[in-house]
């Protein structure tokens, strides 16, 4: 082939309609791959090279407002938080142009920031798709802005209680393992990368069970699939987490008790209101589906 030894930056532009730059950002982010491997833009391809591109989703270019059952905690004309249900997209992508977490908020405030828009308008944070829990979004520019700087400054609290397989040697603890995009696999996270960004949780130990923990964690950075990867690292997975660790069932007195899903929920929230300056702190309880195997493991274990 004559493009053989080519930059593959080079190789890519003149096989799409996209410009180098375009493939740079491509490659850097890990949507390039060679024979199943992340490359370097710098990277020649050869005869035999297999090369995957995965293209980013594209947003869809409205929110539609939908009646959709959610549970408001506290709303104001500034803000609103809300108790996300597990398998409820935050806010609308290819593949998910409704039902989501924003398209249930378009319905229940009066009023949107325009910050984000048109689909993220407001949207300071987000928790994945099956973790279920507190979640905070602006309704004004300001709070918006004053939001993402406590964010930033990380004095805003975070607590989550998870379900994590195995045994926990101590009662607590602290995780500090930098996180990055996983070189094989784009959409994942890992710690095992030379480039990662500083990570930190602290977690406690709340329940003993035969075959499973349940922790508080709490967030000091809040890094894409932090407290799933750093439990994944240290090789207790949070249960249900088909990404990073598969124990989707666990067999206990002869019965498998099947997980349906991460066991993650964002349990407590507080910061201080961008507008008004009042502390705010947020509690909710564990949903039913996560009760369901808290008590399967609780009778195992007595």
């Amino acid at each position: 082939m004559d493009d053989n030894g080519q930059r593959i930056d080079v190789y890519l532009s003149s096989k799409t309609s996209l410009s180098r730059s375009s493939v740079q950002e491509l490659v850097s982010s890990g949507a390039v791959t060679v024979n199943g491997m992340a490359v370097k833009p710098s990277y020649r391809v050869r005869m035999e090279d297999r090369i995957q591109v995965i293209f980013p989703e594209r947003e869809t270019a409205t929110l539609v407002a939908e009646p959709l059952p959610i549970e408001v905690i506290y709303r104001d004309e500034d803000l609103i938080v809300v108790n996300k249900p597990p398998g409820m997209v935050m806010y609308p992508a290819a593949g998910h142009s409704g039902g989501t977490l924003m398209n249930a908020i378009a319905w229940h405030a009066d009023r949107l920031a325009t910050v984000g828009a048109p689909v993220r308008p407001g949207v300071v944070h987000r928790i994945d798709k099956d973790t279920s829990g507190l979640v905070v979004v602006a309704l004004s520019d300001e709070a918006y802005f004053g939001l993402v700087s406590q964010f930033k400054e990380r004095t805003i609290e975070r607590s989550y209680i998870a379900l994590v397989y195995g045994s926990m040697k101590e009662e607590r603890g602290e995780i500090e393992l930098k996180i990055g995009r996983s070189p094989l696999h784009r959409k994942k996270m890992s710690t095992r990368v030379k480039r990662g960004k500083p990570a930190l949780t602290s977690w406690r130990v709340l329940e003993r069970y035969s075959m499973a923990t349940m922790i508080e964690a709490k967030l000091a950075t809040g890094r894409t699939h932090q407290i799933r990867v750093h439990f994944s690292a240290l090789g207790h997975p949070v249960l249900g987490d088909r990404d990073y660790g598969k124990k989707t069932s666990l067999r206990l007195n002869n019965i498998v008790l099947k997980i349906p899903r991460q066991m993650l929920h964002a349990e407590r929230l507080g910061f201080s209101h961008p507008v008004t300056g009042k502390w705010l702190e947020f509690r909710v309880p564990l949903p039913e589906d996560m009760m369901e195997v808290v008590r399967a493991l609780r009778g195992a274990f007595d």
